[in-house]
């Protein structure tokens, strides 16, 4: 399963991708992916998915660690052998993409360190791991997976090292790492939810050529959101559902191009667009806080990190309000 999936990764790259904004969406999607498929293999005899040893288990750290470290040097190498030796090297350089796409590619950084800090807590906890030395881990991994790519652009001439991102992953990882320590939980979740829509048409080589590359690399059609569960604020005794949760989200729309949308593409005249961020404010639900069956959980689990479609308000900086009766 973690060998097809990096190959899927990989070959996505190289055939439906000419741009570094879907790659790095690809490669941060593929990282938990690969995460998550390894959690199913070592805990699917679990009767709760992810429960954290009491004592230190040395057989699971050893399991995960080196299969780790296998993912991350084959997942470099392949970045590097079959996308950046394609293109010209140069000095370690900075880039400034800061005002590409409203920020919305920022949020993404943000949300994919964070989710990567909560799994890999996760996975320490479940080897016996203490408490703070999982969230020195779990941190670690977050920033780690996250530079990879990040100090690959930067010795690559058609681009460069983004503090833009660079901030956006430790803020992520941040979040991950203060709710951890000090409340012992994620009581605030960073998620994800996407669709499709009609940008992609006018400039599929920048915003998808197809359904898969399109939900990665069309930025109008994502949403980013923080999601509050609201019993971990009441007190202990308040009967208020466990799962329930209400978020707020961000996006954008309207968006061609990264910082303007061109007038022309491949000599056709391109419709106005007015590019506008949209804000969001939706019921969410935290399924993995209902105990029940193994498969349950694991699916529970997994879902973690997405947003359940459900009626959103949006305002946008219009000033413009819309009620979206399914929204995802």
């Amino acid at each position: 399963m973690k060998k097809f999936l990096l190959f899927c990764c990989v070959k996505s790259a190289l055939i439906n991708h000419s741009r570094m904004t879907g790659f790095h969406a690809i490669i941060r999607n593929s990282v938990l992916a690969l995460l998550v498929s390894f959690s199913l293999q070592v805990c699917s005899a679990q009767s709760f998915f992810l429960p954290p040893s009491e004592g230190f288990r040395q057989d699971r750290f050893r399991t995960v660690i080196i299969t780790e470290t296998a993912i991350g040097l084959v997942a470099s190498a392949g970045l590097y052998f079959l996308w950046y030796k394609r293109f010209p090297h140069s000095r370690f350089h900075l880039f400034n993409d800061n005002r590409e796409w409203l920020q919305v590619d920022k949020v993404g950084h943000a949300v994919t360190a964070y989710n990567i800090g909560v799994m890999q807590h996760d996975l320490m906890r479940w080897c016996g791991v203490s408490p703070n030395t999982s969230i020195v881990i779990g941190s670690a991994s977050a920033l780690g997976y996250m530079s990879i790519i990040e100090v690959m652009d930067g010795f690559s001439k058609h681009w460069g090292f983004s503090k833009g991102d660079m901030l956006a992953n430790i803020a992520g990882t941040a979040i991950f790492a203060v709710q951890q320590r000090f409340w012992h939980e994620q009581r605030i979740s960073l998620k994800f939810s996407a669709h499709y829509t009609p940008f992609a048409a006018y400039y599929p080589a920048e915003l998808g050529d197809n359904r898969a590359s399109r939900l990665l690399k069309d930025y109008n059609g994502q949403t980013y959101w923080l999601s509050f569960n609201i019993k971990s604020f009441l007190p202990a005794a308040s009967s208020f559902p466990a799962w329930a949760n209400i978020a707020f989200g961000y996006g954008a729309e309207g968006m061609i191009g990264a910082h303007s949308n061109p007038p022309v593409i491949n000599g056709k005249p391109i419709p106005y667009f007015k590019r506008v961020r949209q804000f969001y404010l939706a019921p969410d639900a935290d399924l993995f806080r209902i105990k029940s069956s193994a498969p349950f959980n694991t699916a529970a689990y997994i879902l973690k990190m997405s947003k359940i479609p459900s009626p959103a308000l949006q305002l946008d900086s219009e000033g413009k309000w819309k009620l979206k009766a399914f929204y995802y």
